[in-house]
């Protein structure tokens, strides 16, 4: 036996190259006799190297390790303790070949062995592949990271608790950075670099007992060195050498491999995780000055919206406005960046779960865009210039405001139709108006940002009202929206005035018919135009109940300013078209025809002064409105009388027609005061062709005149502001001579207190009173009773002589302030039925039963007499005209 085992050792020695037993006492430290006595687990180490490292591996040798090892499993840990022992010298000594067999088999022995006692071989391991990666040699460093890749895709059966992963993370990244002078070599370290920090985070973010690869220390290495990889995607794409390589440079391509690893990261964070992870994002965008490009940040963020879970999409969106909030004092290109990445975030967030971040998204964009109206007017970003002030370019700030209304437009519509209300009120809450509780910044200043505010906010709700779908208005639409809306067509700025047009034609076109009115003219044939038309819901006539009179007001009030251009009529032709479509019912229809009957009365009577321009453009707009809703109420007669008109006009005036008004170079005239009926559409004949198909005939001879009211005081203007009050003021008149007149109470918080705390005294004095009266009457002897009326009788009597002495009596100067109102002075007396009343004159005269107060709820026009007792006067208000009607209950 010990004759056959030493013809064996003796054999073993020869084909390793050694003498004897002198490789044995050389390696191993012990007698060259005693080399058989040597652990099993050595031996089988070593026999699995052979003589020439060219040959690779010895299988079967490598095939007996591993099966002592399975049978074996408490020999794993000296296993892999000699294994890193022998590679740890073999690398010291430049012995590469040997170092690769030694990898190949710790990589064999890991897929094959998942034993309780694992862990300490991976100890030993991972000693091994840290060893390599600290080496300077490429080809060692790849090596290391191929074998911690294997590891990494093993799923072990037993936890870990002391094993750590912060050298990996830091050696891999630096990898990832390399600038090695071969360019095939730093491609490959590079992708070497990221396919480690792919294999440590998949072995550590699902394992609860590894260090945690979210902490900002990890997080901060991992990002960065993934972004710079998919920077140079360019430069990697640039240098493919040749169409046929193509396909095989792109698998070894970094930029691909960081997207695939990135993606894979984001895709594994959860709800805590996310902030950690965008917050590196952040920074390396401002280290790197990507956000004026902005083309790489929207990439990245592509590929984190769409890499993350959509229920945290929000907190995404949320880091976003922060980091927004943070950069508000960053230069204007920096901020437009950010908030072009944004407008994309969100609207792919928009697709999944946005949250509470809806509302917060629109203050901090609106917030941003009134400090950039401000950064552009002070020209500094502390209001105050100085040597160490930096210099703000107003065209830069105009092109962030232009980014912020994109994104506020691109992100509200992607929002259901209920959100994308709130964000509308939301933002006309913000738009500066001037009234009481809504004050505005004073001075040129004040003005000029009060001015590009509201301009900015209009465009942003006009950004999200285009497209808008919603089948109820009152819900399109509500009050206190609407109210604040049409306020601001009363103000003098005709781009604010253009804006709440579009705005209303965006909220009202719900059939796409918008762009068919773009142009104003005179068809012949509507038929071409391909209208949508659906029948009026049922919520739409109420709404057009309830708020109809306010449009019609608004509507009219704009035709007659002079600063309005062609755009400006393009959309109030474009506004009454399509109330006609999409609202209109007999008695919209009515109104829309008296409304425009009323414009055209004021081009041809002018009291406004407007220029020509002006006066053609309302005659224009008159004749193609007439022309379109003659064809859609489809009346014959009707249609006569508007085509007879319009071809009249193209005769003798075609300077009243769209076709000669709404071009480049307009052909006016400058002679309209001398406008025969024949070129005007007469209230007469158009009430009795449509009174004759049904229609109100009644309703339309009323010509129509607006209700100025309190809403008129937002506007700026003093004509406006001087002639309308809130306060009611009641001129009493008990003589023929003008008493000066009585300024009302005004109604304060003070007094609406103290009448709600006084009703019930009131009532309770008013219930005594009437018990007094019924028990005189039912006790008092009948001569006391029959003396009361007589005195009562004879004041009745007296009263009414008085009143009929006033109003029979012709006043001195009928005109009064009519004169003033309407310009025209008057020398001579106007019997009453001839009189013209004010607009805001509403005269109603109605004789009660006789009583404690002989007459009660006479409302007397102001400087205004009767002369006639038997006349009774109920007028509309309107310019010039009365008309004669007994009284009634509903007027």
């Amino acid at each position: 036996m010990k004759g056959r085992r030493r013809r064996r050792w003796l054999q073993a020695t020869r084909r390793r190259g050694l003498p004897g037993g002198a490789r044995s006492a050389e390696m191993y430290g012990v007698c060259g006799c005693c080399g058989a006595l040597r652990p099993r687990y050595k031996r089988l180490v070593d026999n699995i190297f052979p003589e020439d490292p060219e040959d690779g591996l010895v299988k079967t040798n490598m095939e007996k390790l591993t099966f002592y090892a399975l049978s074996a499993p408490e020999k794993l840990d000296r296993i892999g303790a000699y294994l890193s022992e022998r590679l740890i010298r073999d690398v010291g000594r430049h012995r590469y070949g040997y170092v690769c067999i030694a990898m190949e088999a710790l990589d064999q022995l890991l897929m094959a062995c998942h034993c309780q006692s694992i862990n300490l071989f991976v100890e030993s391991f991972l000693k091994m592949v840290a060893k390599l990666l600290e080496s300077e040699k490429p080809n060692l460093q790849i090596l290391g990271t191929n074998s911690f890749v294997k590891f990494a895709n093993i799923e072990e059966d037993t936890p870990s608790y002391h094993r750590s992963y912060d050298f990996f993370v830091s050696r891999f990244s630096e990898m990832c950075h390399s600038s090695h002078d071969d360019m095939e070599i730093k491609t490959k370290i590079r992708m070497s670099g990221i396919k480690g920090l792919q294999g440590v985070v998949r072995k550590t973010v699902n394992d609860e007992l590894q260090a945690n690869i979210w902490d900002p220390q990890h997080m901060d290495k991992i990002v960065p060195s993934l972004l710079f990889n998919l920077q140079h995607v360019e430069e990697a794409e640039s240098r493919s050498p040749s169409p046929l390589q193509a396909p095989e440079k792109e698998k070894e391509n970094p930029a691909e491999l960081a997207e695939r690893c990135l993606r894979e990261l984001l895709g594994r964070a959860a709800f805590g995780n996310i902030k950690n992870a965008i917050k590196p994002v952040l920074i390396h965008l401002d280290n790197h000055c990507l956000w004026e490009p902005k083309v790489f940040a929207i990439r990245c963020f592509k590929i984190i919206m769409y890499s993350i879970q959509p229920q945290h999409s929000h907190l995404v969106i949320q880091q976003l406005l922060s980091h927004l909030d943070a950069n508000s004092r960053s230069a204007a290109t920096v901020r437009a960046g950010i908030v072009e990445v944004l407008s994309e975030a969100a609207v792919i967030a928009a697709t999944g779960s946005v949250g509470p971040t809806v509302l917060e998204m629109f203050n901090t964009l609106l917030r941003q865009l009134r400090l950039s109206i401000d950064y552009a007017l002070t020209g500094s970003y502390d209001g105050a210039l100085s040597l160490g002030t930096k210099i703000i370019k107003e065209h830069e700030e105009r092109m962030f405001q232009e980014a912020v209304i994109k994104t506020i437009g691109s992100f509200a519509s992607t929002l259901p139709t209920y959100q994308r209300s709130e964000v509308i009120l939301f933002i006309m809450s913000k738009v500066p108006l001037p009234s009481l509780h809504h004050p505005i910044d004073t001075g040129k200043t004040g003005e000029n940002r009060n001015r590009l505010t509201q301009i900015m906010l209009l465009k942003s709700l006009l950004q999200v009202s285009t497209g808008f779908q919603c089948n109820n208005m009152m819900s399109a639409l509500p009050s206190n929206f609407l109210d604040r809306l049409l306020s601001t067509t009363l103000m003098e700025d005709a781009e604010i005035r253009l804006f709440v047009l579009e705005i209303l034609i965006s909220f009202i076109d719900r059939h796409g018919n918008r762009h068919k009115f773009s142009t104003i003219s005179t068809l012949s044939d509507i038929s071409v135009l391909k209208l949508k038309v659906d029948k009026c819901s049922r919520q739409d006539t109420v709404f057009m109940k309830k708020h109809s009179q306010q449009l019609y007001r608004h509507i009219y009030l704009s035709c007659k300013e002079e600063t309005n251009i062609q755009k400006h009529y393009e959309a109030l032709y474009g506004l009454l078209a399509l109330i006609s479509i999409e609202l209109a019912n007999e008695e919209v229809v009515v109104d829309l025809i008296r409304l425009v009957l009323a414009v055209q009365d004021v081009a041809q009577v002018n009291e406004e002064n407007l220029p020509v321009y002006n006066r053609c453009a309302l005659y224009a707009l008159g004749a193609a409105y007439l022309n379109l809703i003659s064809q859609l109420t489809t009346v014959p007669a009707f249609c006569q009388h508007i085509h007879e008109v319009i071809e009249t006009r193209k005769k003798e005036a075609p300077y009243m027609l769209p076709e000669d008004v709404f071009v480049e170079r307009p052909r006016l005239s400058q002679n309209l005061d001398g406008a025969v009926i024949e070129l005007l559409f007469r209230q007469s004949k158009i009430s009795e062709v449509l009174g004759g198909s049904g229609y109100n005939s009644d309703r339309l001879c009323l010509p129509y005149i607006p209700q100025l009211t309190d809403e008129d005081r937002l506007s700026k203007r003093k004509s406006i502001g001087e002639t309308i009050s809130l306060q009611v003021e009641v001129e009493s008149r008990n003589s023929p001579e003008k008493e000066e007149r009585v300024p009302a109470e005004e109604i304060t918080y003070e007094t609406l207190k103290k009448a709600i705390v006084d009703s019930v005294a009131v009532e309770e004095q008013e219930r005594e009173r009437r018990r007094q009266v019924v028990e005189k009457f039912q006790k008092a002897p009948f001569e006391e009773i029959a003396a009361h009326c007589g005195a009562r009788a004879s004041l009745l009597q007296s009263k009414l002589n008085q009143i009929f002495e006033i109003t029979i009596r012709p006043p001195p100067s009928p005109s009064g302030t009519i004169t003033a109102a309407y310009g025209q002075p008057q020398n001579h007396s106007i019997p009453v039925y001839e009189m013209k009343f004010p607009d805001l004159v509403v005269s109603h005269l109605s004789i009660l039963h006789p009583g404690p107060s002989i007459i009660h709820n006479i409302l007397i026009p102001m400087n205004t007499t009767f002369s006639s007792p038997h006349v009774f006067v109920h007028a509309t208000p309107t310019t010039g005209t009365s008309f004669p009607s007994p009284p009634t209950q509903e007027n």
